[in-house]
């Protein structure tokens, strides 16, 4: 339950205006007209630092089961990318706005609620999971959300994401804050975690148990970080694939057993054809990867998961080396959406290929409750500002941030703040 408004934020004297300076904090509940966003519109379509500009837009207004939130901070995510370059589709052929806002990932306040919102009251502090249905249909109502024909990704499939001053979601999509943390800290984690969780817990009966080995692509990265603190916090034995050296000791403080640098192989991309000389050098090499994953885990002990996520490059590697009746879990394709693979081994070794898809809010709160619990690190690398945005986004799409999970600033002024006096004594 959110917590009242009396409780967290202390009174303030501020303006009632049409139009905010982003960082200039409104009356408590004040809903101006217009906001600062940064907007994709279709016709520019390309790499973020040219298809996000900054524009002065409406406010949303909100339905009965919506609420409005002041975003202080927001996370950095892929489909972010993907918005601004219109692949592998344009976000425009879905909600057919004539302006997209990214971003799915958010610290903030609530500012107000619609009218049958009961849960959640203004000035509450709240992070914010990503996925959004009707609510009406049979998988809303006793099966999965993720498989309702509604089943939406704020900030990807919705144009109101959280990179503007206020954001609307649905009253479903919020969690309590972990007050322990930054505003920067705890926009950062919600999609990759929950996404992470889901993968590893979701998909009975391949469910994470004590002492399974997983195999983890991109351990370095967002959703790869994640992953292995969640193998590491389950009794299970984290295996990290990584593509830097300087990565390594990164990726063994969050608890893996072991790294492997793909760099020393040469078996990615597309299967070559079947039993030809390509075919054979290729699975030469993909043994050779297997041998490493066994110097960790013991000889002949395949992993239990393969926790996926490049997809194209990777993928046929993936379905080699899970162990007969494991499971390899996929959640994207960073690297390309063409995969291939020996089917062979899936059919005559009863391997499972699983999609996954971010997570319900009964997973996403169980992901956000082991940071509650100072259980788990957001692995926050770096913060941008507002004006920043764009080139955060530059920084992912061409592989070049750091370890972990990246934030921008929206409405908190400066890193390290954790409250609104805070943010308010630092506006002066």
């Amino acid at each position: 339950m959110g917590l009242d408004a009396r409780d967290t934020i202390a009174p303030y004297e501020a303006p009632e205006k049409d139009l905010y300076d982003v960082g200039e904090i409104p009356p408590l509940g004040y809903v101006p007209k217009k906001m600062h966003a940064w907007a994709i519109r279709k016709e520019r379509h390309g790499e973020p630092n040219t298809a996000m500009l900054e524009e002065v837009v409406d406010v949303p207004e909100l339905g009965s089961h919506d609420v409005l939130v002041l975003v202080m901070a927001a996370g950095v995510n892929y489909n972010g990318i993907w918005a601004a370059l219109g692949k592998p589709v344009s976000p425009f052929d879905g909600h057919k706005q004539p302006f997209h806002i990214a971003g799915s990932d958010a610290s903030g306040i609530v500012w107000a609620v619609g009218a049958s919102v009961t849960r959640w009251k203004v000035g509450d502090e709240v992070v914010i999971h990503c996925n959004q249905d009707d609510g009406d249909d049979e998988e809303c109502n006793g099966g999965d959300p993720l498989y309702s024909p509604t089943q939406r990704i704020w900030g990807y499939e919705t144009p109101d994401g959280s990179f503007a001053q206020f954001t609307r979601v649905q009253a479903q999509q919020l969690m309590p804050r972990p007050r322990h943390l930054t505003w920067e800290e705890s926009a950062c984690y919600t999609l990759t975690l929950a996404t992470a969780y889901r993968m590893l817990f979701g998909h009975p009966p391949h469910e994470l148990k004590p002492g399974y080995n997983v195999l983890v692509w991109g351990a370095s990265g967002g959703l790869g970080s994640f992953a292995i603190q969640l193998v590491t916090a389950a009794g299970a034995n984290a295996i990290g694939v990584i593509s830097d050296e300087s990565k390594r000791d990164f990726v063994m403080g969050l608890g893996a057993k072991g790294v492997i640098n793909r760099r020393d192989f040469d078996c990615w991309g597309q299967l070559p054809t079947v039993n030809t000389p390509e075919y054979n050098e290729w699975l030469k090499e993909s043994r050779k990867f297997g041998k490493a994953i066994w110097d960790i885990t013991g000889k002949g002990v395949n992993v239990d998961i393969v926790f996926e996520h490049p997809g194209e490059s990777t993928f046929p590697v993936s379905t080699l080396v899970v162990k007969r009746g494991g499971m390899v879990v996929i959640c994207a394709g960073t690297t390309g959406f063409n995969l291939t693979f020996d089917v062979r081994y899936m059919w005559m070794h009863q391997k499972r290929l699983q999609g996954s898809h971010f997570a319900h809010l009964k997973q996403a709160s169980a992901a956000n409750r082991l940071m509650l619990e100072k259980r788990l690190d957001p692995c926050l690398s770096e913060t941008f500002g507002w004006d920043e945005l764009p080139t955060a986004h530059m920084k992912m799409l061409r592989n070049e941030h750091k370890p972990g999970n990246m934030a921008v600033l929206i409405q908190s002024p400066k890193t390290g703040l954790r409250t609104m006096e805070e943010v308010l004594a630092a506006r002066g």
